[in-house]
């Protein structure tokens, strides 16, 4: 029998800042003292807000929430490569994500609170809101991206999920569309080793999630996912591939979850305490930090100065959501519907109209 020659295919590793602060010259991108300063701040913001609501679910003034902690570098890396018109889908850990885009922190709190009013203003962000239900949300930007290929737009659509989504059809049904139809999406796998309580080792056999996009027959990248600089670098280039009709990437963004899967989960139960503290050494906020420092673009007090106005910004978030008038009956679907069904109009006419509290809200009135 004649056979061809074996396909062979590689996934290139990207990182830029190593555990020390200190940089590859050849793969730095080019980017200003400012922006390193943004870089460093929205992690930081990121982190405050995230150990704060944190503690409200622990005081029961939130509902069940998923800790961003740890995957800092991989959200605002990437998000900070994302130009405002791109359109972002997250899943329901991408609270870094989102704050870069601007979407106000007292709606994510609003959102874990139970409220569907934390969603409004998602779409004048270009965000979908949260996807909870695991790997859903792909399919759902592939359509999206596809509609900006259609239309003649230029739009890329950039789609987040974790180590676990890879495992489920809708990952399968999106990548495959996504390569056939050469849509412009780039897909960030953030994959931070647990889907809940399943280890990466025992969710796929494959030495890394990156070069499923082989069969795909997309572009694959695994980079250090606590390396926001590599985040970065690898996104821009995504985007720019897609924008320039080569279709999509996927990216897998090797980080760890510092936290609980959520405020539900013990992880304590399934984890070793060694893994968790091996990671905590590779802190990407503490990576990026050493490396300002060393160039001297980072001191203590500018550290104190930031923390203290990052504070202040989720204390008044923290306020503006528990001050919201409580919601109505009505909420429970007056955000569902582009155009209701007749019976939910035929209810809706007796109920009073919305719109006065939603200016409360610090965003938009349209709902995404």
């Amino acid at each position: 029998m004649a056979r061809s020659s074996a396909f062979q295919g590689q996934i290139p590793f990207l990182q830029v800042l190593d555990e020390h602060g200190q940089v590859d010259a050849a793969d730095v991108p080019d980017l200003a003292v400012g922006e390193l300063h943004a870089m460093y701040e929205a992690m930081r913001l990121t982190r405050v807000f995230d150990e704060r609501a944190f503690l409200l679910q622990r005081e029961g003034r939130l509902g069940t929430y998923a800790q961003t902690l740890g995957q800092e570098a991989a959200q605002v890396g990437s998000a900070f490569a994302l130009p405002p018109l791109d359109w972002v889908v997250p899943s329901y850990r991408e609270n870094g994500v989102l704050i870069c885009r601007g979407i106000p922190m007292q709606n994510i709190l609003l959102y874990w609170g139970g409220d569907s009013r934390g969603m409004l203003g998602f779409k004048a962000r270009h965000c979908l809101p949260f996807a909870v239900p695991v790997g859903t949300q792909v399919p759902h930007a592939v359509g999206m991206a596809m509609a900006c290929k259609l239309r003649g737009h230029c739009g890329v659509v950039a789609c987040y999920f974790g180590d676990g989504a890879t495992s489920t059809g809708d990952f399968h049904a999106g990548l495959t569309m996504a390569g056939v139809f050469k849509a412009p999406v780039v897909f960030i796998c953030q994959n931070n080793q647990w889907a809940i309580s399943v280890p990466r080792g025992r969710q796929c056999a494959a030495a890394t999630l990156a070069q499923k996009a082989i069969g795909y027959g997309i572009e694959g990248i695994l980079v250090d996912g606590n390396d926001v600089l590599a985040c970065y670098a690898a996104t821009q280039e995504a985007v720019e591939r897609a924008r320039g009709g080569g279709g999509a990437t996927f990216i897998e963004a090797f980080t760890y979850r510092l936290g609980d899967h959520t405020t539900a989960d013990d992880a304590s139960r399934y984890r070793d305490a060694t893994e968790v503290e091996a990671w905590q050494q590779r802190d990407p906020l503490l990576r990026l930090r050493r490396h300002l420092e060393q160039a001297g673009l980072w001191s203590d007090e500018r550290e104190a100065m930031l923390l203290a106005r990052c504070q202040r910004d989720v204390d008044a978030a923290v306020k503006a959501a528990e001050a919201m008038a409580a919601a109505d009956v009505a909420d429970v679907t007056r955000y569902t519907y582009a155009k209701p069904p007749r019976p939910r109009l035929g209810q809706a006419a007796a109920e009073p109209a919305a719109g006065a509290e939603t200016d409360k809200l610090g965003a938009h009135k349209d709902a995404a």
